[in-house]
């Protein structure tokens, strides 16, 4: 009998073990930025300012799965003319772990002309399992929610544009690739992203050396080939979105930084 119990308390221990080494979640160093940052950008289509958008992460830091999290808000909207066309008024956010960077919780408001969506997914990284919950537009509750699996340390779109700030980028050569974990609506990927070397980009608060990116986007009904999309990034401690360029099939179109404050780093700019 002492021998049974001896042996019950050791399970009990190593399946309790398990579980803890199952919640371990990565340490990534983060110097790149931190709460209260805004970046504020301008919104072109072809030759013309079509909107407007802003990231903004919270001066608070939330606890989410008992975790400490960012929660970070991308916003989009048309301007002038063109909402009068069509009125775009986009939110995307997240709250992101401050360790591992990983998401914990995402949403997303869209309206976007008369159609409108209102999404909202937790990740469980035990179980490695996205649930999405998206909110019925006549009764306003949300409705059964949809369980996906999803691969280690996932990200949603917002996590994965922040993970893009902390990789070393001085430790790849141009050609080389990164590999990024997501998950969006209801699929998991895997996104490619080529390091394209360094260039300088002129920009409204001045000219910034830029790291080059270029993902690899797979076929679908919106851009115009797998290298349609490049993305700049400053060459500094801070590692912010300063442009991105899009070929889509009606035409291209892309962002580009006009304001910012709360950087964690002195933004580095070149003075002729």
């Amino acid at each position: 009998m002492d021998r049974l119990l001896i042996g019950f308390i050791l399970f009990l221990g190593l399946t309790a073990f398990s579980v803890r080494q199952q919640y371990e979640l990565p340490v990534i160093n983060n110097t790149s930025f931190g709460p209260g940052e805004e970046i504020n950008y301008r919104v072109n289509f072809g030759f013309f300012t079509v909107g407007s958008a802003v990231t903004r992460v919270d001066s608070r830091i939330f606890n989410i799965n008992s975790r400490p999290t960012y929660k970070v808000d991308a916003f989009g909207a048309t301007s002038g003319m063109v909402s009068w066309i069509t009125k775009v008024d986009d939110q995307w956010g997240a709250y992101i772990d401050t360790s591992a960077l990983v998401t914990h919780v995402s949403y997303r408001k869209i309206k976007e002309g008369r159609y409108r969506k209102d999404e909202l997914t937790t990740y469980d990284h035990v179980t490695n399992k996205a649930e999405v919950k998206v909110r019925d537009k006549e009764t306003g509750v949300y409705n059964n929610p949809k369980v996906y699996d999803t691969p280690d340390n996932v990200r949603d779109l917002v996590g994965g544009f922040l993970y893009l700030r902390v990789i070393e980028f001085e430790k790849l050569r141009k050609g080389d690739t990164v590999t990024i974990s997501g998950f969006f609506e209801d699929t998991s990927y895997n996104l490619n992203i080529i390091y394209m070397g360094k260039e300088v980009i002129e920009t409204k608060v001045g000219k910034i050396r830029c790291l080059k990116l270029v993902p690899i986007m797979p076929d679908n009904k919106l851009f115009d080939g797998e290298n349609s999309i490049t993305c700049w990034i400053s060459d500094d401690g801070n590692k912010i979105p300063v442009k991105i360029q899009a070929k889509m099939f009606i035409g291209s179109t892309g962002i580009e930084m006009v304001s910012f404050r709360g950087l964690r780093n002195q933004l580095k700019i070149i003075f002729d």
